[in-house]
């Protein structure tokens, strides 16, 4: 059982912990199979909002074992994940050029083509109800379906499955963006300085939040439904 000093001193050498590291982010990394450390993670596309999915908006570390990437008018645009890819070639009436995904054993892009995907697995799914995770060696894939379940598919099949639900899963995601907006806009009442600025895409919101600091250092979830109120995406 403790004496009282000694829990104070566990106590202190816990804050001492804690001042140094960013808890949050570890107890995220903990949880959530997908993120890795900002460090880590290989970002292929430029500009300011390189950190962002150009579709969505979600942080791309956060996401990272789902991250696709592929080239679009000429310019490298990297993604959270194979749905938001084919979303943008699906708003763009054009099948997205060389893509490429995150090997899942060296956390480095590969060409999608080659690549083999467990689907259905019971880890997390990114924008999307079925996970999708990929390799570059069939063994590793065939290993991951056998610990945590999935069928192990090509790029062309896995495509396909993208595909056919892609409307559905628009649908749910629309939802899920519109509830995160509505308490996006209560943390900006909140915690923000009032502004007039709007944006198109979550992305660019996001990147006006860094830049401005007009909600102090938003962090995580809150920094995301933000990004989707700014950019409209509680709108009826």
């Amino acid at each position: 059982m403790y004496t009282r000093r000694e829990a104070l001193s566990t106590v202190g050498k816990f804050i001492l912990v804690a001042s140094t590291i960013n808890i949050t982010d570890v107890m995220a990394q903990e949880m959530d199979f997908r993120v890795i450390p900002p460090k880590q993670a290989q970002i292929l596309q430029e500009g300011k909002a390189k950190m962002f999915c150009p579709v969505c908006g979600m942080t791309l570390p956060m996401f990272y074992k789902t991250n696709h990437a592929a080239d679009v008018k000429g310019k490298t645009h990297q993604y959270c994940s194979i749905h938001c890819m084919h979303e943008e070639g699906m708003l763009n009436g054009e099948a997205v050029k060389s893509p490429q995904v995150v090997d899942n054993d060296t956390l480095k892009f590969i060409p999608a083509i080659s690549a083999f995907y467990v689907v259905g697995s019971n880890k997390p799914a990114t924008m999307a109800t079925v996970s999708k995770y990929a390799f570059a060696q069939e063994s590793s894939a065939q290993k991951f379906a056998k610990d945590f379940g999935g069928k192990v598919m090509g790029y062309e099949e896995v495509s396909k499955v993208v595909s056919e639900g892609l409307k559905a899963d628009i649908k749910m995601i629309k939802k899920r963006q519109y509830k995160a907006a509505q308490m996006g806009e209560k943390i900006y009442q909140k915690v923000c300085k009032q502004t007039p600025q709007r944006f198109t895409s979550v992305a660019d919101a996001k990147v006006y939040l860094q830049e401005s600091g007009i909600c102090g250092n938003l962090k995580g979830k809150e920094f995301q439904q933000v990004g989707l109120f700014l950019a409209g995406k509680g709108a009826i």
